[in-house]
């Protein structure tokens, strides 16, 4: 397996490729990609991978949270997508909320990484 850090439209991704023998067929996994930190300790920003509804907001403000824990249920094209955290830290503010509809890259909530 190999890590990458692909960078799309501004945003800094890490992506896992395993490379597969002849004998085998790719498995498609789909969970959305989340944003790297870069490091800073300035607030980061979550945003939304692709346009849907907000089906839970799982985190609040001021909610501690660990690297991959789920923030957030969206609903994208009839399927539920974790939004997970990307780092340790706190929830400094969440900007969706329940049933909300946001486009790809809406600001869904920031977090203080620690």
């Amino acid at each position: 397996m190999k890590t990458y850090k692909i960078t799309v439209n501004g945003k800094v991704y890490e992506v896992t490729v395993e490379e597969a023998s002849a004998n085998e067929t790719a498995s498609v996994k789909a969970a959305p990609a989340a944003p790297v930190s870069s490091g800073s300790s300035a607030d980061e920003k979550i945003e939304a991978p692709i346009q849907g509804t907000i089906l839970s907001m799982k985190v609040q403000a001021g909610s501690v949270v660990k690297k991959g824990q789920i923030l957030a249920i969206l609903e994208a094209m009839k399927l539920e997508n974790e939004i997970v955290s990307p780092f340790d830290g706190t929830v400094s503010s969440v900007s969706a909320k329940d049933g909300q509809v946001v486009d790809s890259g809406a600001l869904l909530l920031t977090i203080a990484a620690k």
